[in-house]
This record gives C-alpha cells, sequence and structure tokens, in this order.
C-alpha cells in the first residue's frame, strides 16, 4: 500500500512537471511569435550591414569590390541611380551602408548620404528590379537656446560655452547683411539665438535651422526670424530671415552699378590677350562699357575699404566690403566720391566712369569678391530681399510670436 502510494505521488509530479513544462514552451513560443510580429524587426536580423568609409582615391567600383559587389551588380547599381545621383561622385569622408542578406549573402541595399539633408537608397523593388531614390533625413529635433556677452569675438564667445561653430556660421549667415562680423563687432555686443539640434538614434549629429536671433550691435538691436510659410506678391513661397517688421533681414545687391551701353569684357577664368598692352591676362570681372564721367553706384550698403590710385593696373580703383561674405571693387574710374573708411549706402554715387590704369577706353571694371574669391556677378545666387507682404503679416506675427517671447525674456 506505501509502495503504491508512493507510485501514485511520483505520477502526480511526472504529470505536474509535463505541465509546467508545455506552459513554459507555449508561453516562450507566444513570446517569441510576438518579439518577431514587426515586419521591420524580422527585415532588421535577416539582413547584415557593411558599412565602407569613402577614404580618397576610392571610387565606387573598389568599394563594391571591397565589400564582394560583382562587376554586372555594380554596373546595374550605377546605372539605376545615374539619374537621382551619380555614385561615381561619392565625396571622402562619407560612409556607404551596404545590406545584405544573412542567409544568401546577396545584395538588398545601399544607403548613401548625399548631403545633410538627403540620402541615397538603391534597393529592389517588388518585381525584382533596381530602384533608387532620394529620401529626406528624419532627424529628431532638439531645441537650444544659447546668449552670450562678445569680450573678443563672437567665436571665442561660442567657444567658451562649448556651442558647435557650426550653429555660430549660421547664426553670422543670417545677419550677414546687417552685421560685419569682421570689422563691426565691438567688445560688449550681446547675442541670443534658438536654433535646432539633430539627432539620429539618440546621437547628436549636428546642428540645424536657426529659427530666432537677436544681436544688439554698437547699442542698435536686429532680430531676425525664420518664416517659410508667406507668400510673395506673385504667390511664390518665401522663405528667408524677416525683421519683426516683415522686412527681409537679407538685402539684395543692385543688378548693376552703373548706366551702360553695353557689356564690353564678361567674365572668364581663362587667360585673353590685349593688344593695345601686349599682354595676356585674366578677366574676373564685368566690364560696363560706358560714356566718360557716368555715375558708379554702391551695389550694396558697406564700409570703404580702399579708395584712391592702384598700381597694379586698376587705376582709380575703390573697394567696398559690404558684409563678412561680400565685397566689390570698382576700377579704371576718371574720379573718387568717397573716402577711406566711410559708410555708403546701396544705390550711393561714389564715383565716375573713366579710363586710368591699364585700360584703353571709357568703362567700369566691376568686381565681385566672395569669402575672397573673385566670382561672376552675374550668376551669384544673391538672397532674395522680397518682405512679408501686407495679407500675409498676422500669419507672420503669429507664426513667430512664441519665439518673440523667448528672445526678449
Amino acid at each position: 500500500m506505501y509502495i503504491m502510494k508512493k507510485y501514485i505521488i511520483i505520477i502526480v509530479f511526472v504529470v505536474l512537471g509535463a505541465a509546467v513544462l508545455a506552459r513554459v514552451f507555449f508561453t516562450k513560443h507566444n513570446q517569441s511569435s510576438a518579439l518577431d510580429g514587426p515586419s521591420e524587426i524580422v527585415e532588421e536580423l535577416s539582413y547584415k550591414e557593411e558599412i565602407v568609409t569613402v577614404e580618397p582615391g576610392m571610387t565606387f567600383s573598389t568599394i563594391s569590390e571591397e565589400v564582394g559587389i560583382g562587376g554586372t551588380l555594380m554596373m546595374n547599381i550605377l546605372s539605376a541611380s545615374e539619374d537621382v545621383y551619380d555614385l561615381v561622385k561619392i565625396r571622402a569622408g562619407r560612409e556607404i551602408k551596404f545590406h545584405f542578406d544573412k542567409v544568401t549573402g546577396d545584395f538588398v541595399k545601399l544607403i548613401y548620404p548625399i548631403d545633410s539633408e538627403e540620402e541615397l537608397f538603391v534597393e529592389y523593388d517588388g518585381e525584382g528590379n533596381l530602384v533608387a531614390q532620394r529620401l529626406g533625413i528624419d532627424y529628431e529635433i532638439k531645441i537650444k537656446t544659447v546668449e552670450g556677452t562678445i569680450e573678443s569675438s563672437l567665436y571665442e564667445s561660442a567657444v567658451e560655452q562649448a556651442v558647435d561653430i557650426r550653429a555660430i556660421i549660421e547664426l553670422a549667415d543670417v545677419f550677414a547683411w546687417t552685421v560685419d562680423f569682421g570689422m563691426g563687432i565691438r567688445v560688449g555686443d550681446t547675442y541670443k539665438f534658438i536654433y535646432e539640434e539633430r539627432y539620429r538614434n539618440g546621437v547628436y549629429q549636428m546642428p540645424g535651422k536657426v529659427l530666432a536671433a537677436k544681436f544688439v550691435n554698437d547699442g542698435k538691436t536686429i532680430e531676425g526670424y525664420y518664416f517659410s510659410e508667406g507668400l510673395d506678391e506673385d504667390g511664390d513661397i518665401l522663405e528667408g530671415y524677416y525683421h519683426p517688421s516683415g522686412e527681409s533681414v537679407q538685402k539684395i545687391f543692385l543688378k548693376n552699378p552703373v548706366s551702360f551701353k553695353y557689356i564690353s569684357s564678361g567674365f572668364t577664368t581663362g587667360r585673353r590677350y590685349v593688344e593695345a598692352f601686349n599682354v595676356s591676362t585674366g578677366h574676373r570681372a564685368i566690364d560696363y562699357a560706358a560714356a566718360a564721367g557716368t555715375p558708379i553706384k554702391s551695389v550694396g550698403d558697406g564700409t570703404v575699404t580702399f579708395a584712391g590710385w592702384s598700381t597694379a593696373g586698376y587705376g582709380y580703383l575703390t573697394s567696398i566690403r559690404h558684409n563678412s561674405v561680400f565685397s566689390t571693387n570698382y576700377a579704371h574710374q576718371s574720379k573718387i566720391a568717397v573716402t577711406y573708411g566711410q559708410k555708403v549706402t546701396q544705390g550711393q554715387i561714389i564715383g565716375y566712369v573713366g579710363s586710368t590704369g591699364f585700360s584703353t577706353g571709357p568703362h567700369l571694371h566691376f568686381e565681385m569678391v566672395k569669402n575672397g574669391t573673385k566670382i561672376n556677378p552675374m550668376t551669384v545666387d544673391i538672397p532674395s530681399d522680397e518682405s512679408i507682404v501686407e495679407d500675409q503679416m498676422d500669419k507672420f506675427k503669429a507664426a513667430i510670436s512664441d519665439w518673440q517671447n523667448q528672445l526678449n525674456n
């Protein structure tokens, strides 16, 4: 009887153990199924990723060979993407991500960052064809506010606060048309700005757009607010930075600095032969043929940095610094109407057409310089100076209201 009871107890424990094991098995199975449910997780686990950092001298062909992509597939990828983004133009320092099937090792997807805003995706569609598309990068955005007082320079003030210098460059770009950050900054000037910080997968990447900014320069307060929802008089979308009054913070240059008969010589990076002087020289400028004595106007607000005789062949020359980015030169004048250090306004007469220096006849030799390099004034991309139109002002004021409160509190 005792033995019988012992066997019964053992049988009960075996049954209970089996039930527990079965419950554990099915619970784990169900949990596994739930985890594997979302297709994107299954996809992520199905592929392996290889990342190649593009180094100087690397080509898409050599990179493809490095990750095991054959010549035919490599050419197919190039062909599929050439109308969207030409992978022949990959740039050093950027990363190309390749996805391969974990089981077969077959190519699945390529991701290449075109710039800070878009990525190139090359992958198979549902019919087995390679397709390419540019997709915007979806950053996680955090808003940051920075303020400070300048003791020596805007740059050093930012460094002291451990602010990403790229954010300070963005701030300088906002006010580049109204504040000369190279020569016009004063000790005691103050600034405050609100901008985006961009993150991916929780990791900081870069500063984004400046949303609102205030700069007090030599006692003068300047405010700028980003606005991209307005329309101009033609119904086109406005995007830029505006004063609280709706006036654009950015200022456009005059199209031409002089009333001219015709353009006698255009901008060229090559050398040209001047028979009268028997020399070959470059011509990174626009020559406006005009009668001697025709008034010459400054194309924008600025400060005169040179006004006098040039020994470099320019004759009577006036140079004007407009901001930390742009300056302009006006050569071969018959007479100069401004002096060194003088502040000038857009459209102000600064001199008169002549034929002094290295010149074969009356004309204005006009140069535009951007960041120290002479550029073609006819093709340079100058920001629009369009202001907010009257019927858009309520919308504009509502959009910037919160930013104004944060800047001024």
